[in-house]
């Protein structure tokens, strides 16, 4: 099982924490350091310090730090123009020395998009987009330098692209589709990713989606076995039960409720919970942390799974 340290910044977070956060999974041994890719704050709260963009900011980690992956779980594909964000990706790969990875999805959040005025198509036009993108995106990485890269779609055209920079990985860095979509999602993740992502999904929905995927993956004529399945599920844990209910309070929520949806309990509770996960074919799972400055949480996790 791999274990990755999983960020929400827009819930209000600096540079500096992130870091913090970044470098301290870096030195515990955890797989990777993923954040979110949001503008706005979700719930109520304090909007301070505002948000922080998310390739910006993991570029600026990247030359911070020099074993644990990094990447987005997921960039919207309604930021960013494909093209540009084949060039982002790629110079933060170069960056980290090749330790990129792109969560990339269709948008969901509205009231974000309203706020800071990003169009929001349907949800069909957004798949659409993003299906585009993906394609763009992995044919602008596989073009071979020298060879220009030219792409005609319903939404998106690129002429004479030049297709650089590279990325350090070759072929390139890995792709990570994710949503619990019963068609839509698999689909694409079966045809353009190299992992599957069921975000908060319990043990039963993983097993549906992960289904969905392998089926998906065997009609495009792909082996399912290339596709990691992995899933992203808040994380609380403490042996001391006033520790536990203080960790819950400070991120606003019910033990009773992280119980049920998250990994949340003493450290063999938890344990039991991951290997249910791991029966339905889980291999890889984010760990949700909501509060930044609990570094002695990382620790403990660190020392009850890895």
């Amino acid at each position: 099982m791999d274990f990755r340290i999983f960020i929400e910044p827009q819930q209000g977070a600096s540079y500096e924490q992130q870091l913090r956060v970044a470098k301290s999974a870096e030195q515990l041994g955890f797989g990777a350091f993923f954040r979110s890719d949001h503008y706005l704050r979700m719930g109520s709260g304090s909007p301070l310090p505002g948000p922080t963009d998310s390739w910006v900011t993991l570029a600026g980690i990247a030359r911070e730090t020099s074993t644990i992956r990094l990447g987005t779980l997921l960039t919207s594909a309604t930021f960013r123009l494909p093209g540009i964000l084949a060039i982002s990706v790629a110079q933060v790969d170069q960056m980290s020395g090749g330790r990129v990875e792109l969560g990339l999805g269709a948008g969901w959040f509205e009231e974000e998009h309203a706020a800071w005025g990003i169009p929001f198509p349907s949800t069909s036009e957004r798949f659409e987009r993003l299906e585009e993108q993906l394609q763009i995106i992995r044919g602008i990485w596989s073009t071979q330098e020298g060879s220009n890269f030219n792409y005609s779609g319903s939404h998106f055209t690129l002429a004479d692209c030049t297709a650089l920079p590279k990325p350090a990985q070759a072929p390139r860095p890995p792709i990570v589709v994710g949503g619990l979509g019963p068609a839509k999602t698999p689909a694409l993740a079966a045809k353009y990713a190299d992992e599957y992502n069921a975000p908060f999904a319990s043990v039963d929905l993983c097993r549906t989606q992960f289904a969905a995927v392998r089926s998906a993956a065997e009609k495009a004529g792909r082996d399912p076995e290339e596709i990691v399945t992995s899933v992203a599920l808040v994380a609380c844990m403490s042996n001391d039960p006033k520790v536990l209910r203080e960790r819950a309070s400070s991120i606003g929520r019910e033990l009773t409720e992280l119980e049920e949806s998250g990994l949340s309990g003493t450290s063999e509770q938890i344990l039991e919970k991951i290997e249910m996960y791991q029966a339905v074919g889980v291999t890889r799972i984010y760990l949700q942390i909501l509060d930044l400055n609990d570094l002695a949480h990382l620790e403990e996790l660190a020392d009850s799974l890895l």
